[in-house]
């Protein structure tokens, strides 16, 4: 049976990187990017079956447009601050709090409940939300306040929707920090390629059926919350 894989912020970095791993592997892959154009530009260097579409994450009606049932969602639109890693929960623009809310944390929100009602009535799924070592309470809340706490409150998202996919037991639902990785966000000077990112990714999407739930992992170890 093909499986059909959805992947936020898949234009270009980490999710195109999912997006051509997932098509090669026989998945039917929908890459999304925020506008149609630039999924198409994305989408056409790719190989195997990969269809583009629009998905503004920020929008909370923008994924129940999207009608085909999807099995692997991969949560990984996301934005950073433009300082950097300065900026207390004090000194950080509004806007800046907003977009990063927006984005990182209610972004995944809104794509959960569009598909996996789908995922727990059809007894299979698997969700990746792409976090960052930034939002682990256990490894400290480093960074900037507005993208610590953004990631954090994905990390979190994580569990809770993990405890309401337990009725149906091969519905997966995990968190990834990825590393420090060479993409637009990550900048030049990352230590780590875009494949070497996208790796835990694509283990937690294509988990068999006794894989985990509810945890949050890099480079196949569990890290704590």
């Amino acid at each position: 049976m093909k499986r059909t894989a959805l992947v936020t912020g898949a234009a270009e970095g980490i999710g195109l990187e999912v997006c051509r791993e997932l098509a090669g592997r026989g998945y039917r892959v929908i890459l999304t990017a925020r506008t149609l154009e630039k999924a198409q530009k994305a989408g056409g260097a790719l190989a195997g079956d990969v269809v583009p579409a629009a998905l503004e994450v920020t929008d909370p009606r923008a994924a129940a447009r999207i009608e085909e049932p999807v099995d692997v969602l991969v949560n990984n639109a996301a934005l950073y601050p433009p300082h950097r890693d300065e900026g207390g929960v004090l000194d950080a623009p509004e806007e800046e709090w907003r977009s990063l809310i927006e984005t990182n944390f209610l972004g995944a929100l809104w794509t959960a409940r569009a598909f996996v009602p789908g995922m727990i009535a059809r007894g299979f799924g698997r969700v990746v939300n792409v976090s960052s070592d930034y939002g682990s309470f256990g490894l400290g809340l480093k960074g900037p306040a507005s993208y610590s706490v953004s990631k954090a409150a994905l990390n979190a998202l994580t569990l809770k929707l993990a405890e309401d996919c337990k009725a149906a037991p091969d519905v997966k639902v995990n968190a990834v920090h990825p590393g420090w990785v060479r993409t637009k966000m990550g900048g030049k000077n990352a230590t780590r390629s875009v494949a070497e990112g996208a790796k835990e990714i694509l283990r937690l999407a294509t988990l068999p059926e006794d894989g985990p739930s509810g945890g949050y992992f890099h480079d196949g170890k569990q890290y704590p919350w």
